[in-house]
């Protein structure tokens, strides 16, 4: 059990390059989902990534959603490069490992396992789900894996697999993944970003920027693992990928103003002396 960890991640803008909610949207012609959503924000009703769903459930417009309207969304979703490689590479990536592979994410449920068929099988699959009327129309939402909710699915995963929290690795990209990260790195855990978002680079241990879900596998390698950039290049080659660019680097964001009265070297020192012998 000692090298067995549960690998989790988000779906939308994590696995995939589109929002679910976005897809749907067009899907059945309803214009401005942004707008929506950051009205929504700006009144602090919703902001922990079950956006969509909240919209599903009490906006006019999204009223009409329907279970085939979902589905068919999931078949719509753009995934990002080489996500089903991803998946297998990680049943085989080292002899003697054991990396269990979730998808725990607010996107409605039938979207995710519409656009993952094949790839992650569906008990692997924690979306939001929701209670339909007999006339299709959803009623009631029974459970959103959005913002501290997916600490409750990641931790129940956790103990049904008995592993520890420090053999948890976690992927996202956005605000809704800020607290499940910060709970895994309170435990030791590993935690990846996917987006150059400074909210949430600012948490994730680890940020990997790229449009092939391979990529994610760089961080495990190295912090897992344990292996040198020869041995992760070598196990790319040996699926048939080849990492052309591999930029490692670490960017001080500073914002710099004019002083409104230049103080001398000498007078910063006094200063600074005085405030010393204040305290």
């Amino acid at each position: 059990m000692s090298n067995q960890y549960l690998l989790a991640s988000d779906f939308d803008q994590t696995l995939s390059f589109n929002d679910s909610g976005v897809v749907l949207a067009e899907l059945i012609g309803i214009k401005n989902f942004h707008d929506r959503v950051k009205g929504l924000s700006q009144i602090n009703l919703v902001q922990q990534g079950a956006e969509l769903s909240y919209l599903i459930l009490h906006d006019p417009e999204f009223r009409r959603v329907r279970r085939e309207h979902l589905v068919e969304t999931g078949k719509r979703i753009r995934l990002k490069h080489n996500v089903g490689q991803f998946a297998k590479a990680l049943e085989t990536l080292a002899e003697g490992y054991n990396f269990s592979f979730y998808v725990i994410s607010a996107a409605p449920q039938e979207i995710i396992e519409s656009a993952l068929e094949g790839i992650v099988p569906r008990e692997n699959i924690f979306g939001t789900r929701f209670h339909y009327a007999e006339n299709g129309e959803v009623s009631a939402i029974i459970r959103a894996s959005a913002g501290w909710g997916k600490i409750t699915v990641l931790e129940e995963i956790r103990a049904t697999l008995g592993i520890s929290h420090d053999h948890i690795i976690y992927m996202g990209d956005g605000s809704s993944d800020l607290p499940v990260m910060m709970h895994v790195n309170s435990y030791d855990g590993l935690t990846i970003a996917v987006s150059e978002a400074e909210f949430i680079t600012r948490v994730a241990k680890r940020t990997v920027l790229s449009d092939n879900a391979m990529s994610v596998l760089v961080p495990v390698m190295e912090d897992v693992l344990r292996w040198d950039s020869a041995r992760i290049r070598r196990t790319f080659a040996q699926h048939g990928l080849m990492l052309r660019e591999w930029g490692k680097s670490r960017t001080d964001q500073l914002l710099i103003q004019e002083s409104p009265e230049p103080i001398s070297v000498d007078s910063h020192a006094e200063q600074t002396h005085a405030e010393a012998q204040a305290q």
